[in-house]
């Protein structure tokens, strides 16, 4: 009878053992993001209709990518000047927007951080409202570094913010986990090789992140 050596490990296992750091995308993922907070008290037609004249994501993201909210604002002003104080107001009211941690996001990033898991951020955020992150979303302080668009010039999913998120935290992307609410992020994440975790909810995230051999309990 001849023996035959047990199988090794797929690179799939291989893979999901060797799993060693998670990226955070942070808005609706650690923390709670409405753009109509900067608005309360106004009616809600009113900021829907600015809303679609300023275009709003397209330029929330100009301020993402690295233009500042009064620079923004003073742009408004010189070309389209009954925008203006809108988003003046939204620039002003901007802690409003932030609705605290999302719902078991802190429990997952403290359980981990003290497995041992690298953990980090790389955040489509303006420069000039970031500091409202941390005080929303405490836990975000227990990460080890981030990547901030506004203050790099770059903002996902451009190809171009992971590779240098990448090299700043010195993880290798066939070992990382990144984690995104925006499938479009998910999908450029997994164009240049990090694993990519589509957010739904920290439960589902705890589901998906066991299964890629990361050490944490699932939860009904």
């Amino acid at each position: 009878m001849t023996n035959h050596p047990a199988p090794g490990p797929s690179s799939r296992e291989r893979a999901q053992r060797d799993i060693d750091a998670v990226i955070y995308d942070f808005g609706n993922v650690l923390v709670g993001w409405d753009p109509y907070g900067a608005f309360d008290g106004l009616d809600r037609a009113g900021v829907d209709a600015w809303m679609t004249d300023v275009d709003f994501g397209a330029f929330n993201l100009a301020q993402d990518a690295g233009r500042t909210w009064a620079e923004a604002v003073a742009h408004l002003e010189a070309h389209q000047p009954r925008l203006a104080p809108m988003a003046a107001r939204y620039a002003r009211e901007y802690a409003g927007t932030l609705t605290g941690p999302v719902a078991g996001s802190a429990e997952l990033v403290a359980e981990l951080a003290a497995a041992g898991v690298r953990l980090y951020g790389l955040t489509n955020w303006a420069a000039d409202t970031f500091h409202h992150a941390a005080p929303a979303a405490p836990a975000i302080d227990l990460l080890r570094d981030v990547v901030v668009s506004g203050r790099v010039g770059l903002a996902k999913p451009d190809p171009a913010i992971f590779r240098l998120a990448l090299d700043r935290f010195g993880v290798e992307a066939a070992r990382t986990v990144f984690v995104d609410d925006t499938l479009h992020n998910v999908e450029a994440a997994r164009a240049v090789g990090l694993h990519a975790v589509h957010f739904t909810d920290t439960a589902a995230l705890r589901v998906a992140l066991a299964g890629l051999g990361l050490p944490v309990t699932t939860r009904p």
